[in-house]
């Protein structure tokens, strides 16, 4: 079974990190709202959700995929490139040594979980702003025992490697190519996103289903044309936080 580490909305969402976005008001309210459909739309495909609300005194906190990655063969713990998102990671250790054994990302690297996408034995690791050439190395090192490939990503214009393209399927992921160099990914099976709707690259892909933010109706359509099945659900209080569908959980098997 898919399992899914969430985290309740901070009542301080607003004062969180941003760096490519102008601040704006976000309704504490409202958002409470949309992460509950959320988690309703993860339980209805099957995952088996852990809500933790410790950290609500963390703005960015409801952002728990930053945090930390997951393997079938161990949990990292990272450090995320914004200072002031560096204690939510003692939670999410916490809870994640009830699965995994742990290893952790130490300075001076820097790694967001973001920046993040497995395909198979290929972990793609993008370079931003909050993962440095440190951080990739040293997930290198800790993941070279298991055989996987680490590979780089250049990434411009965006906050994460996920905010610029996520898996849709085992061998195929969707991206915004305006945000990241595509070269990495020339085995594997690329859509591009209708160009009209940027922030349409993140999704989760849970068993068998692509979820979307349900605001990206041509990117969607295009996606049923191929004969993906969809769920929607509504995500733009977090998108004012340069968040998206795959912030919002911590998913491992």
């Amino acid at each position: 079974m898919t399992k899914a580490i969430l985290h309740t909305v901070s009542p301080g969402i607003g004062d969180c990190e941003l760096t490519y976005l102008e601040r704006v008001a976000i309704d504490h309210s409202i958002a409470s709202s949309q992460h509950q459909d959320y988690c309703s739309m993860l339980e209805s495909l099957g995952v088996q959700i852990t809500m933790l609300s410790d950290n609500d005194g963390l703005p960015d906190a409801v952002f728990v995929e930053d945090t930390a990655l997951v393997f079938d063969e161990l949990a990292v713990i990272t450090r995320p490139g914004a200072e002031s998102r560096r204690g939510e990671t003692g939670l999410i250790e916490a809870e994640l040594s009830k699965h995994r054994s742990i290893a952790q990302i130490k300075p001076p690297a820097t790694l967001d979980g973001g920046d993040v996408i497995q395909m198979g034995s290929t972990v793609f690791v993008g370079q931003t702003a909050r993962t440095n050439s440190a951080g990739i190395a040293s997930l290198q090192k800790m993941l070279a025992p298991f055989d996987y490939e680490v590979r780089p990503v250049q990434v411009h214009g965006c906050l994460h490697l996920k905010s610029a393209a996520c898996d849709i399927s085992e061998r195929s992921l969707l991206v915004n190519p305006s945000w990241l160099d595509l070269s990495p990914f020339s085995e594997f099976n690329v859509m591009t996103i209708d160009n009209t709707e940027p922030w349409a690259a993140n999704a989760i892909h849970i068993n068998g289903t692509v979820c979307l933010h349900s605001a990206f109706h041509k990117t969607i359509a295009n996606l049923r044309e191929l004969e993906f099945k969809v769920a929607t659900t509504d995500v733009s209080e977090f998108q004012k936080a340069e968040g998206g569908l795959s912030c919002l959980s911590l998913r491992f098997r």
